[in-house]
């Protein structure tokens, strides 16, 4: 199943999704200092005056001019910028430096130079690690790659180290992307050329079920040495110890990817899917690796309008349930909007909804392998709520695909009366512009949610009679 998910025959497949975007940088600008006022002209004004004393009477305009002349107006004072404090200087020049260092390491990695991209480290631990980086990231054909100081940095506590927050951005396989943001903490050895002593990874995501916000974790890249194959929509990837399964891994990607792009709400599909299949240790380790145990896979936010997939260690066990799982990870890499807080509770079941059609692609509905779970989770205890279907982690995997199947079952009664261009752009006025349906329903179906809803809830319960 899926975090985010999907019902793979008895394997439900739900979505963690952070959701990171994508974190906005902070951007330091120098301070300007304020020009200051230029002196106004004052005759015209005077002139004025002198024109409406003589038209009305009253003061001279000989006297009036003469007092006018003499008047002390005084001069406005030029605002002085106030002095920089030293230490704000000092963190200024080292993060150019740092930048710099930044700036020469980026064209080493897209130019191929290992040696020049692990240059800029001190440390043999440092180095390690920038050497599997270096690796991963050429293997997932790392097409541009932008690092800049996130503020400025601080005072490590020695003498000559700085700590200091980094923004990477990057894309893969094409070369004009709009590119995935991720800010890790560093620590440098200050010098005409400065020395990295240690180099942070990405926050860990939040617990499964609040992903909307932060970072979407360790990424694949930065803890783990990768292998991939590239096609025309895909790119699969995993670590060298599962190498042999990339072959058919990017086949069923491929023929997964014709239907997801068919499932786009709003925009043009991904430039290419991103999938990682991952092993028992990097199941625990890639994207905060707090998954429930349902899960077959899951779509996550990495910013820039990306969604990565990560496929569960035994996800080949699934026979031609693994394509289900790909189909509906992929619809939701396809579906979802660019921003982290694409859900909650209540829309949950539609955003499951839609990447359930792309899974069974088109089979009958009587085909779908849930509908024994959907049968108990109906004659159990379920409200008939479609906004309370949300699992939690500890849910059974029998619930788990009863929801998934009702929420399915929810939305083909949806489709089957409207259509798929009603029905996305339902999805987009409640997910991606987080409308409620009771603003919505009227607008797009000509009927009232508190209607549309009873008969949603009564097909369901139609079909596991």
């Amino acid at each position: 199943m899926t975090d985010g998910g999907n019902t793979a025959g008895n394997h439900p497949t739900p979505i963690e999704t952070t959701l990171p975007d994508a974190t906005a940088a902070e951007t330091v600008t120098d301070e300007v200092a304020v020009p200051g006022r230029q002196r106004r002209r004052r005759w015209p004004l005077w002139s004025a005056l002198v024109a409406v004393v003589l038209v009305t009477g009253g003061v001279p305009a000989a006297l009036l001019a003469d007092r006018l002349r003499n008047r002390d107006v005084g001069t406005p004072a030029t605002a002085a910028s106030p002095p920089e404090n030293p230490t704000t200087i000092a963190a200024r020049q080292v993060a150019e430096r740092i930048t710099a260092q930044l700036d020469r390491q980026a064209a080493a990695l897209l130019g191929g130079d290992r040696p020049g991209f692990l240059a800029v480290a001190e440390a043999a631990v440092v180095r390690a690690d920038l050497r599997r980086r270096f690796t991963s990231l050429q293997a997932l054909r790392v097409t541009r790659w932008e690092a800049r100081a996130n503020g400025l940095p601080t005072s490590a506590g020695k003498a000559g180290e700085w700590r200091l927050a980094v923004e990477f951005r990057y894309c893969f396989v094409l070369p004009e992307c709009e590119t995935s943001p991720l800010i890790v903490d560093t620590l440098w050895r200050d010098g005409t050329e400065p020395r990295l002593l240690s180099l942070g990874k990405s926050k860990t995501a939040p617990s499964y079920g609040d992903r909307s916000n932060g970072q979407p974790g360790n990424l694949p890249w930065e803890v783990s040495e990768l292998v991939s194959k590239v096609g025309k929509r895909t790119v699969v990837a995993t670590v060298p110890a599962h190498r042999h399964r990339l072959p058919g891994l990017l086949k069923r990607a491929e023929a997964a990817a014709k239907v997801a792009d068919g499932y786009v709400v709003s925009g043009v599909a991904p430039d290419r899917y991103r999938i990682f299949y991952a092993g028992q240790k990097e199941w625990k380790r890639w994207y905060g690796g707090d998954h429930p145990q349902w899960s077959a896979g899951y779509a996550v936010n990495v910013g820039g309008g990306h969604y990565e997939i990560a496929l569960a260690p035994d996800s080949f066990d699934y026979g031609t349930g693994l394509d289900d799982v790909l189909r509906h990870e992929l619809a939701h890499a396809a579906s979802l909007p660019e921003k982290r807080d694409y859900s909650d509770d209540s829309t949950w079941w539609l955003v499951e909804g839609v990447a359930e059609l792309a899974a069974v692609d088109g089979q009958p509905v009587d085909r779908y392998e849930g509908l024994d779970s959907v049968r108990r989770s109906v004659k159990g205890d379920w409200d008939g709520e479609l906004d309370s279907l949300t699992p939690d982690e500890d849910t059974s995997d029998d619930q788990v695909t009863g929801s998934y199947g009702i929420a399915y079952l929810a939305t083909q009664y949806l489709v089957d009366r409207f259509g798929e261009e009603r029905l996305f752009a339902f999805v987009k006025a409640v997910v991606h512009d987080r409308r409620v349906p009771a603003q919505t329903s009227e607008e797009i179906f000509d009927e009232s949610w508190a209607s549309l809803h009873k008969k949603c809830v009564a097909y369901v319960r139609a079909a596991v009679r």
